[in-house]
């Protein structure tokens, strides 16, 4: 049975300590992408929101982090996601490679609209 987290940091905590770094930086990095960012779980995952949108998500797994949804509005953008893609709208981040949290960063704010210049 799947287990039902209140707040992203239960969700977080409830992984191992090198796992915990991971996620924290991701929800570091999607915070810092998107300006007024919130975060709630959503679909049992942490999600990061804006006003009332669900921006984008992110899960660990027992092998990977995954990133949800993939942006597909910047073909130089996809071009960098290309070798993360695990299907249509999932980024997949093996554990034991360095995870690429920039490049996450770029995802978050593609998702949320934001231009270069940090506004939406």
């Amino acid at each position: 049975m799947a287990q039902h987290f209140e707040s992203v940091e239960e969700y977080i905590a409830s992984f191992p300590a090198e796992e915990q770094e991971m996620l924290q930086e991701i929800r570091r990095r999607c915070h810092a992408a998107i300006p007024g960012s919130g975060e709630m779980i959503s679909y049992g995952i942490p999600t990061i929101t804006l006003g009332d949108k669900c921006v984008v998500y992110f899960a660990g797994w027992a092998h990977h982090i995954s990133v949800y949804p993939v942006p597909d509005n910047d073909e130089s953008l996809g071009e960098e996601l290309a070798p993360y893609r695990a299907a249509k709208g999932t980024l997949k981040f093996p554990l034991r490679k360095p995870v690429p949290f920039e490049l996450i960063g770029k995802v978050a704010a593609a998702l949320a609209g934001v231009g270069r210049s940090g506004a939406p």
